[in-house]
């Protein structure tokens, strides 16, 4: 028996803040990213909650969030005791939100009423999963907490706070969402329902995330590229990932690769590895890239899905991104003595069971080498 869950409501729109001012009598700990506050985004969304409720800002957020990080958020938790939280900036923020309402409820032992997301990129999907991704710097290792009721209760997708996003940004969180939409639809518990929103995501992307890179004050082209971000963040918390994020989170965590260029970098082989072991994840592949109407309905699966490793590419290229750890000033020598690291922490992390295929080390050795020079 499939379940599928979306337990998220989704407010989208350059009127969807409003929402905020529903609340009334809380107490509010906001966590934000750290350049945030003081801002007119953050001052809109500060003027909407104010109020009468009582409110409180949590705004050291790192990349990656850092275990002490998240543990000086839980001491502010542990202060407000609030009863609605809510998360506003990157996926790292929505995230390290997450992860002190893990820990704070865990120590103050009581559940918090709400908690609601607030993306200002269009990226992670943090804003409607269970997962909070952290980073033990000292161990050089990035963990899911993946626990259901970590899900945020509303998202409020406002297409005009993506649009002051650096270009570097749009491009990274832009790749991320591509990666979740490729690595979702072929993943081993994908259905019906996240396929269809998977295509979208591959659809949109292809199409519009050059766009978005090239002209971000296109306020229409950011609000379909913010919401396809939402429903591939729906479709990969039903259907898993795979490899690409697994390995992925080992560039991150040991070279500090930001996460959406890492996944892009690893994306291609990760398509043409598993097109060439796994036929049905080929064909799902092709047919999706043939649904955007980039190639031809009569093309062979697998020049199909040729294609749609060196569309990835090309978009790469189109946006200034290094394809290689070389090219993002790695020296390949460190690279390769970390091989045998990256293949183990991988392999334990929770985004690789998802993978149609399952890879041997050599595979995952082999994967890992296209990507250092």
């Amino acid at each position: 028996m499939e379940e599928i869950r979306i337990p998220t409501k989704v407010f989208s729109g350059n009127d969807s803040l409003d929402w905020l001012e529903k609340l009334s009598n809380k107490k509010i700990l906001l966590v934000c990213d750290s350049f945030l506050p003081n801002t007119p985004t953050f001052d809109t969304i500060k003027s909407k909650v104010e109020g009468n409720n009582e409110v409180t800002i949590f705004s050291d957020v790192k990349p990656d969030p850092p275990l002490h990080n998240i543990m000086l958020g839980v001491e502010q938790f542990s202060k407000v005791k609030p009863n609605v939280m809510i998360g506003i900036g990157g996926g790292s923020a929505i995230d390290t939100g997450k992860a002190i309402r893990f820990f704070g409820e865990k120590i103050e032992k009581y559940d918090i009423e709400q908690f609601i997301a607030i993306p200002t990129t269009s990226g992670t999907g943090s804003e409607v999963t269970n997962t909070s991704v952290v980073s033990d710097p000292e161990k050089h290792r990035k963990f899911p907490i993946i626990e259901d009721y970590l899900t945020p209760d509303i998202a409020l997708l406002d297409p005009q706070l993506v649009m002051t996003a650096p270009k570097s940004v749009t491009a990274f969180s832009g790749l991320d969402v591509l990666t979740h939409s490729l690595e979702s639809l072929v993943a081993k518990d994908a259905n019906t329902i996240t396929e269809a929103l998977s295509e979208k995501g591959i659809d949109v992307m292809t199409h519009l995330l050059v766009e978005c890179y090239k002209h971000g004050d296109n306020e229409d082209a950011r609000k379909i590229v913010h919401e396809a971000s939402c429903a591939a963040g729906i479709a990969f918390n039903n259907a898993g990932l795979g490899i690409c994020h697994s390995l992925a989170h080992q560039l991150g965590a040991n070279f500090h690769v930001p996460h959406g260029l890492a996944c892009a970098m690893l994306l291609p082989h990760v398509v043409l590895y598993n097109a060439e072991h796994d036929k049905t994840a080929m064909h799902k592949y092709a047919q999706a890239f043939k649904k955007t109407g980039l190639v031809a309905q009569g093309m062979g699966d697998q020049i199909a899905v040729r294609r749609l490793a060196g569309k990835i590419k090309q978009m790469m290229i189109a946006m200034d991104c290094p394809l290689t750890l070389k090219a993002f000033g790695i020296d390949p020598a460190t690279a390769e003595s970390k091989t045998e690291t990256v293949i183990a922490d991988a392999k334990k992390d929770g985004t690789f069971p998802g993978n149609p295929v399952v890879p041997s080390d050599d595979d995952l050795r082999n994967i890992y080498k296209k990507v250092i020079r």
